[in-house]
């Protein structure tokens, strides 16, 4: 089983940025992809971004393309999300997945475990 713990989120005004962190314990997989998603009230968890740890490729939902960021950090595990730009839609709760699968993986169900979620809002 892999813990996995957000932290980063908060109150910005519109244009802001926020950094996320999710940083993994546990038993680990010699490759795997980290993500995150996120989820609005009402609204179905979608994907936001991946990374693919071996490699460190990366990959965005469409329209998150250009304003947020992941990346891996230095220390074993522990991944980022750089946010830039934020509007009031960006509001939602985010989470952090991780999957011993590797590939462009986009959908919850590919995901195996995931973090509690690191709430964001961002005011008008």
């Amino acid at each position: 089983q892999v813990q996995l713990v957000e932290s980063g989120g908060g109150l910005v005004q519109a244009g802001g940025s926020l950094r996320l962190s999710c940083a993994a314990s546990g038993r680990t997989f010699s490759n795997y992809t980290m993500g995150w998603f996120r989820q609005a009230p009402g609204r179905e968890r979608e994907f936001v971004a991946g990374i693919n740890w071996s490699t460190n490729r990366t990959y965005y939902a469409e329209h998150m393309r250009g304003r947020f960021t992941i990346s891996r950090g230095n220390a074993k595990n522990t991944e980022y999300l750089q946010m830039n730009g934020l509007q009031p839609d960006d509001t939602a709760l985010y989470y952090c997945a991780v999957s011993k699968y590797t590939g462009i993986l986009t959908m919850t169900s590919e995901f195996d475990n995931w973090g509690q979620g690191t709430q964001v809002t961002v005011s008008s």
